[in-house]
């Protein structure tokens, strides 16, 4: 049998750290399957007999049989019981949970769970939130930045629905789900699906076996309020372009509101030298400097050429040179120094449509850059547009 890999719950000392009670009602709705795997959880008013040993040993031994629902509520469980994750879910369920300073991460997880699972759910999926820092961007093809309010339940589901249709087309499988975290001038949403079917061999002793799963995958979407543009971090290309139809589809009545245009351009520092840099007019940023450039010169062969240096403008001036006149600009990284950091911090430009940067926080005071030395542009994406990865020194 594989593995079912658990953080704390393949620990009977976890376990023991749950009241009792609480642990047998986590589990009483799947009696029937505890007593068909050898061990008979006892009645309410034994609970503190509890065979924590029996439960880590089938927790961590699944197969066909064990119930999908169970695998899912220990999963994410065992996720939120660590000493940061308790403080997450603390701060973010307004729930009656018992009083006392006496309750291990685990017991506040169930808790939570028996309460109210959803804000388990969502607290869990909400750690894949701010772990992209590259993102593409979609801007709208209206004139103001399209209205937005918060979905209600029933369009977050038709939502959910209209992804699914294409998830499962795709041989994704179906149930997805979309989390929606609301910031100041931004909504994030976290879209989790599933990913290709596997199929893998396992070995227990003697025995060999093989392991079918549909791996889980999170991808990122939000929606700027202030400019009317979506960014999203996904894989793929066909994902992209749903999220641009299914969010322009339910969220803002027009699937063709988000129609994919080009956003950044380069030749600012072709045209403009070191005073595209220039940047005494962004509060917050008190300098940035160029490090890396890349050129894409075509040709029968795909020829490329990328130049770094700390400083490539200083560097160019110390040599009386400038950038090349020919070839197309397709990579750029700078150094940014924020005023509220003693360290510069990277970002990475390739167009027509990514920016990456080292905290996605960075992104508010870097467009505004962006904009004013005229890095951003207005045109459209064609379908014969390059594909800037695959040019040498990428």
């Amino acid at each position: 049998m594989a593995t079912f890999r658990l953080r704390h719950f393949s620990n009977p000392q976890t376990l023991r750290a749950i009241a009792p009670e609480r642990l047998l009602s986590f589990l009483d709705p799947f009696r029937g399957f505890f007593a068909a795997q050898g061990y008979a959880l006892p009645s309410a008013a034994h609970a503190y007999s509890i065979d924590h040993q029996a439960l880590v040993d089938i927790f961590m031994s699944p197969d066909e049989s064990t119930p999908k629902e169970l695998l899912d509520a220990v999963y994410l469980v065992d996720e939120m019981s660590g000493p940061e994750e308790m403080n997450a879910l603390l701060e973010a369920a307004d729930l009656p949970l018992d009083s006392g300073s006496d309750h291990s991460p685990a017991d506040i997880a169930v808790q939570v769970w028996l309460l109210d699972s959803e804000i388990l759910e969502r607290k869990h999926a909400e750690r894949f939130l701010f772990k992209p820092k590259s993102f593409e961007y979609y801007q709208s093809d209206r004139d103001e930045p399209p209205a937005f309010n918060l979905p209600a339940p029933a369009t977050r589901q038709n939502l959910e629905r209209g992804l699914d249709d294409w998830f499962d087309s795709k041989k994704r499988g179906r149930n997805c789900r979309v989390f929606i975290y609301p910031r100041e001038h931004e909504v994030a949403f976290l879209v989790r699906h599933g990913e290709p079917f596997k199929r893998e061999e396992s070995q227990d002793g003697t025995d060999v076996s093989s392991v079918c799963y549909r791996p889980i995958k999170y991808d990122v979407v939000v929606y700027d309020r202030l400019l009317g543009e979506l960014r999203i971090h996904a894989q793929l290309v066909g994902e992209k372009k749903l999220y641009c139809q299914q969010f322009g589809d339910h969220l803002f009545g027009d699937e063709g509101c988000f129609p994919g245009k080009n956003k950044y351009t380069l030749e600012p520092l072709r045209e403009d030298g070191v005073d595209s840099l220039a940047c005494g007019d962004i509060e917050g940023i008190e300098s940035i400097t160029l490090v890396e450039v890349e050129f894409f010169w075509g040709g029968a062969y795909r020829a490329g050429d990328c130049r770094k240096a700390d400083d490539i403008f200083a560097d160019l001036e110390l040599r009386q040179r400038h950038l090349p006149e020919g070839g197309r600009i397709v990579k750029a990284v700078f150094k940014v120094k924020f005023a509220d950091s003693k360290t510069p911090r990277s970002l990475k430009i390739k167009p027509p449509n990514v920016a990456q940067y080292t905290r996605d926080s960075d992104a508010g005071l870097v467009e505004q850059w962006l904009k004013l030395r005229g890095f951003i542009v207005h045109e459209e994406v064609t379908e014969d547009e390059p594909v800037t990865e695959n040019v040498a020194g990428s």
